[in-house]
């Protein structure tokens, strides 16, 4: 008689898509707010949302319950999260006022975050780990949500053209999102094991600044990230296959 393969319990991915549905719930209630005009305690349901959506990955693979159904759940999650919220958000705040065009940009975000999250889907095990293609989607909705919050250290002359920046940034973070450019996806930490001391030392440094001020050193970081993402894509990486190729 064959015996029969013990399968695991479906009650043990109940933990990391906890995870996701609270993600998701902070993404709805920043609809919530943003409908009520209070477009600062969207932006902070959004890095709520950003949170969650990183545990939700870290406890699936701890407690060995990654599947399929955590998969596409969390990708549904992340377009509400960092797609519609931030999306209905800018819209709210500023980009209403530029009529359709408005209406055009923060479709176009929400329609780049799904095109962004459905290709990381079919490439996952193709792509390296130690780049992301194109930006996270995670990252463009934390990016609006920070400026929203970052919008109170801009000087009073520079208030009128805080629009036209948001609809530019938001047009921007778009097309990033469905690029080519390679962003470090912090996955592989070679660069720390082999500077450990030096790593620690920095990391104390950054979460002394961001503790002093962390809506405005949370600006200033992402801002950091997005740069980076081209300058080494079109400047450092191709110094770097050139330096690579043998000499004819």
């Amino acid at each position: 008689m064959q015996k029969k393969i013990p399968t695991k319990p479906r009650g043990i991915y109940i933990l990391p898509n906890l995870f996701t549905l609270a993600s998701l719930f902070f993404s709805f209630l920043g609809l919530v707010f943003a409908t009520k005009h209070n477009t600062q305690a969207c932006a902070i349901t959004i890095l709520y949302s950003a949170l969650l959506d990183g545990l939700d990955g870290k406890i699936a693979r701890l407690t060995n319950t990654t599947s399929d159904f955590g998969i596409q759940l969390d990708s549904l999650s992340d377009l509400v999260a960092f797609g519609v919220t931030p999306a209905f958000m800018v819209w709210e705040f500023s980009l209403q006022k530029f009529g359709k065009l408005g209406i055009c940009i923060a479709f176009l975000f929400i329609a780049c975050t799904a095109l962004r999250l459905a290709r990381f889907n079919v490439s996952t095990g193709i792509a390296s780990k130690k780049f992301f293609i194109g930006l996270p989607s995670p990252t463009g909705g934390c990016t609006l949500a920070f400026f929203i919050l970052f919008i109170n250290f801009i000087p009073q002359a520079y208030v009128k053209a805080i629009p036209y920046f948001l609809i530019f940034l938001t047009f921007t973070l778009a097309l990033l999102m469905v690029s080519r450019v390679r962003y470090f996806s912090f996955k592989e930490y070679g660069f720390l094991k082999t500077h450990t001391f030096s790593s620690m030392v920095v990391a104390l440094l950054l979460l002394a600044f961001i503790l002093s001020e962390p809506t405005f050193m949370g600006f200033i970081l992402v801002f950091i990230y997005i740069v980076s993402g081209p300058l080494y894509t079109y400047f450092f990486h191709p110094k770097k296959a050139l330096a690579k190729q043998p000499p004819s």
